[in-house]
């Protein structure tokens, strides 16, 4: 929706006034009224967006507002950038501003005249909005008749019976299980899942099984979707729960609005009452409707709801059960599909023919990925083909075709365009971005939440008030919270939760809803997705397709390009001619995630020189194991790069044109190639946020750090070629590696007291020892510092740890790596109150330590366990009461181990134990019939690879 686009960039442009005011100078006045022009815009853009579907113009001019926007918020950034250049630089530089000023007011007397121009069009656009009998939308009244039609589709009945059900039955036991009995008692039960999941159907399944309806006295289903009124929506429940007669409906007609909440109230507590409260989709609703539903404590009346958004469901009843539909099996999804698209063929077709069409649908419908309305979607469009032909040809683009089911507004399917977009529809303006933002990403691509999160940050999506500010958030914070919150409104998925506090490490999307992304960002031209193979061909406007990965909108600059390479590709950088003058990301994807290299072996420079406002570029993984990258040096003239990328490239050199790079973010320099000089220019980036450099590097002299101010990330320090007194300049810092070598400051100790308080607030530190154990103290003198860390890794001679290190309260993952402990050592970890996850690899303790012992109430709150490549260790003991939390056991490479403690047969939670590259007699004695297959025989999950002799 332009709206959301233009709301943002609004407040974008608002935040420049207010924070760059003084850098405004000579044209503060022109974007203060472009700022309340565009305000004034914003008001109409509801309607033009409802009738922009029908009306090209409309569309045209729609898409003229927004890049109006766009380029108002690139000149002005362009012009504060170049204020503030000026403004930089010491006397030394006197001279040369004084000898360029000439030229300098030339190019901000341009810059100046471009915001006239850009603030003249958005007048002029202004002035339009009558000529297109485009209306302001402001109550909530004109909304309603807008969506209107969307709630008599989404509107549930339930004596609508739901002919195509399949693969309820658990979740429909599970659910009425908790409604029923008494050992539950759940005032709330919820169903949660994105839409399609199948909520609705379940919750019908439940309302009219046999042992519901025994059980209640009497029960109501109402739905509630976006719009409703909260007195017909509880004079509905009071008039089904009652099943009242003419003469006490128009009673109940008569009651004031603040009487029929109370009258509900009792009637849940004189009777067993089941309410269910379809499509609810934000906390408010719940806020406005829950004084009907407040009931003693020992009341048997209860409430099941159905939304997208698991914000509802816990605030509703923090307490309660809240369900999350699995999707379908494979065989399930069959038996559906094969209900919908093969009933009656078989008595009516050749049966080879069946046999064919058979075969294909089973091809098919692993496309739907467990998807209920995706399979109903795909399902009812083959119901209608009849021949091998027809079937072959929608195979070969079925991703395409389903979601073209989607958009059907025919017959049983026309709800079904409307499924997946309510969800989009819903989302407040400042999280539409972050959600479009996702199309960049290929399908089935497991997204990493700090990339995710760091991109947004550098595309200006996520704001820090001051009232957060204040409250200690940072933007990190603010966009996690977004990301959590699409989460929790079932538009985006889960991959991999940290193993500590089950922060979210990794997401992904549904292709279904990849595709309403892609669609909407296409309508918006906030996204270009192209092919490297296709990519010239890509710049020109055409149609989507399922060979051609394309979304092109003919209207509009191109503003974010995402490139999906493979290994025959010879580009890297498109063409974009005047269209890709104000390109913003520039995101390249190789294929299946893998190392990848283009074919010419090199980035073209001349491809780069148009791309001045890119804002973010990600070049990851580009490596063939022989030929370097050469960095072009036009990336020195992307002033506006907040974020770059070249994670697992191999990068010849780190040039020093990088430090030109002043509004940098993120620089994530973890290149491959061994050795890399590194020029002092990084203390030139003062807005970085996070850095990580190469694991192994040089410098000439000591690399400057302590102008880096809002550093969080530093990966990695060299106590060689860094100077560790910076480190007391770095108040920000929660995240750092340091590598000691062999030239560490003489005066660590004292070094370490002045940064005493940034050491106290980091929270993740690694330490690489590469000298050897004489440097062991050291090592424990900096662990010692950081008292408030939840993440420690030591790589290398360590010896002893800090005295106090067993009171460490916040400590929650640990990994040692060749750390050379004295034997006394594991009576300190063995201590750690809330140590969740253990590593221990390689020579973790000295070299004659044979035997682990882990004592009786040992390790209290261990859930995660991993020894690996522990060579020397013979024996492993675990007393009973050592590990009482423990889940998962991974053992690796051990050679010399002969066999698991006895212990381990204690231990009832133990979920999964995972053994690799173990000795054969050790694996056999797992195995059933073997000698220690009773310490193991109550593990659910008991998985051997890779045995060896």
């Amino acid at each position: 929706m332009a709206e959301a686009v233009v709301s943002f960039l609004v407040e974008r442009v608002g935040d420049f006034i207010i924070q760059e005011g003084r850098s405004l100078s000579g044209v503060r006045d022109q974007v203060e009224r472009a700022h309340t022009d565009l305000l004034f815009i914003k008001g109409f853009l509801k309607d033009a967006d409802a009738k922009r579907r029908d009306s090209e113009a409309i569309r045209i001019f729609v898409a003229k507002i927004r890049d109006a926007a766009y380029d108002m918020e690139d000149v002005i950034e362009a012009f504060v950038l170049k204020v503030d250049s000026k403004r930089k630089g010491g006397i030394k530089n006197v001279l040369k501003r004084l000898g360029c000023f000439f030229i300098k007011g030339v190019r901000r007397h341009k810059i100046g005249s471009e915001i006239g121009v850009i603030t003249i069009t958005i007048s002029d656009l202004k002035q339009n909005l009558q000529t297109y009998g485009i209306k302001e939308i402001r109550d909530s009244s004109t909304s309603l008749q807008l969506c209107e039609g969307q709630q008599l589709l989404r509107r549930t009945y339930t004596h609508v019976i739901d002919r195509n059900v399949v693969g309820v039955e658990d979740s429909v036991h599970e659910l009425v299980g908790h409604l029923v009995k008494e050992e539950h008692h759940h005032r709330v039960v919820s169903i949660i899942g994105m839409g399609g999941s199948g909520k609705t159907t379940i919750a019908k399944q439940v309302y009219h099984h046999k042992e519901v309806t025994d059980h209640f006295d009497c029960l109501a289903w109402v739905c509630i979707s976006q719009q409703y009124q909260v007195r017909d929506v509880l004079e509905r429940i009071y008039v089904k729960l009652l099943c009242p007669t003419k003469e006490e409906r128009d009673e109940i007609a008569k009651l004031k609005d603040d009487e029929i909440p109370g009258r509900l109230s009792r009637l849940q507590n004189e009777k067993k009452c089941l309410i269910v409260l379809d499509d609810i989709w934000k906390r408010e609703t719940w806020d406005f409707l829950k004084a009907a539903f407040e009931c003693h404590e020992d009341s048997k009346s209860r409430i099941l709801l159905t939304t997208r958004n698991e914000q509802v469901a816990s605030h509703a009843d923090e307490n309660g059960f809240h369900y999350r539909p699995p999707p379908l099996t494979k065989s399930e999804s069959w038996k559906l599909f094969e209900k919908i698209a093969m009933s009656g063929r078989k008595a009516g077709i050749d049966a080879e023919v069946y046999t064919k069409m058979e075969e294909l649908g089973k091809e098919m419908v692993q496309h739907c990925r467990g998807l209920p309305l995706a399979v109903i979607v795909l399902a009812g469009l083959l119901a209608r083909k009849n021949t091998i032909n027809d079937w072959v040809n929608i195979k070969e683009n079925v991703g395409v075709y389903i979601s073209r089911g989607f958009r059907r507004q025919e017959e049983e399917h026309a709800y079904a365009s409307w499924v997946l977009a309510l969800s989009y529809d819903d989302l407040p303006y400042h999280l539409k971005p972050c959600f479009l933002y996702l199309g960049h990403f290929p399908e089935d691509h497991e997204i990493r939440m700090k990339s995710l999160t760091r991109l947004w940050i550098a595309e200006g999506f996520i704001s820090l008030t001051k009232q957060r500010q204040s409250l200690g958030e940072t933007m990190e914070d603010v966009a996690y919270n977004c990301l959590n919150e699409l989460v929790e409104r079932c538009v985006i998925q889960v991959g991999e939760r940290s193993s500590t506090f089950e922060n979210i490490k990794t997401c992904r999307m549904h292709d279904l809803l990849r595709d309403l992304c892609l669609r909407k960002a296409e309508e918006e031209n906030f996204l270009q997705v192209v092919k490297g193979s296709h990519i010239n061909e890509a710049m020109h406007p055409v149609s989507s397709s399922s060979s051609m990965v394309t979304y092109v909108s003919p209207t509009g600059k191109i503003r974010r390009l995402a490139v999906y390479l493979d290994e025959n590709d010879d580009k890297l950088v498109p063409s974009l001619g005047e269209r890709g003058g104000h390109l913003r990301s520039l995101l390249y994807f190789g294929p299946d995630d893998n190392y990848w290299f283009p074919k010419r072996k090199e980035l073209i420079p001349s491809m780069f020189k148009d791309f001045k406002l890119l804002r973010a570029l990600m070049i990851e993984g580009m490596d063939d194991g022989e030929v370097k990258i050469e960095l072009p040096r036009e990336i020195g003239n992307m002033v506006h790069l907040r974020f770059v990328s070249l994670r697992n490239s191999n990068i010849k050199s780190f040039p020093p044109f990088l430090g030109n790079l002043i509004c940098l973010q993120t620089l994530d320099f973890r290149v491959t190639g061994g050795y890399m000089f590194i020029p002092n220019v990084i203390c030139k980036m003062n807005k970085l946020r996070h850095l990580y450099l190469p694991s192994s590097y040089r410098a000439r002299g000591k690399l400057q750090l302590s102008t880096l101010g809002d550093l969080q990330t530093l990966n990695s320090v060299s106590s060689r070629y860094c100077d560790l007194n910076d480190l007391a300049k770095l108040g920000n810092l929660r995240k750092l590696r340091i590598r000691l070598s062999s030239s560490q400051s003489k005066n660590l100790e004292k070094i370490l007291d002045a940064a005493g308080c940034v050491l106290n607030g980091i929270r993740s530190p690694r330490l690489d020892n590469d000298v050897g154990k004489e440097s062991g103290a050291k090592v424990s003198q900096i662990v010692a510092r950081c008292g408030q860390i939840y993440k420690l890794t030591l790589i290398g001679p360590t010896l002893e740890l800090p005295k106090e290190f067993h009171s460490y309260s916040n400590l929650t993952k640990l990994f040692l790596c060749r750390c050379a402990l004295k034997d006394d050592q594991m009576v300190v970890l063995e201590k750690l109150p809330n140590l969740k996850c253990l590593y221990l690899w390689g020579n973790v303790f000295e070299e004659n330590t044979k035997v682990f012992v882990f004592s009786a109430g040992s390790f209290p709150r261990l859930q995660f366990l991993t020894l690996a490549y522990l060579e020397g260790i013979t024996e492993w003991r675990a007393e009973e009461g050592a590990m009482p939390c423990l889940c998962k056991l991974y053992i690796k490479d051990c050679s010399r181990l002969s066999s698991v403690p006895d212990g381990l047969r204690h231990l009832t939670t133990l979920k999964e134990l995972k053994t690799q590259y173990m000795p054969k007699l050790f694996c056999s004695k797992l195995e059933e019939g073997g000698e220690d297959f009773h310490k193991v025989q109550h593990i659910p999950s008991l998985i051997i690879q890779h045995p060896i002799d």
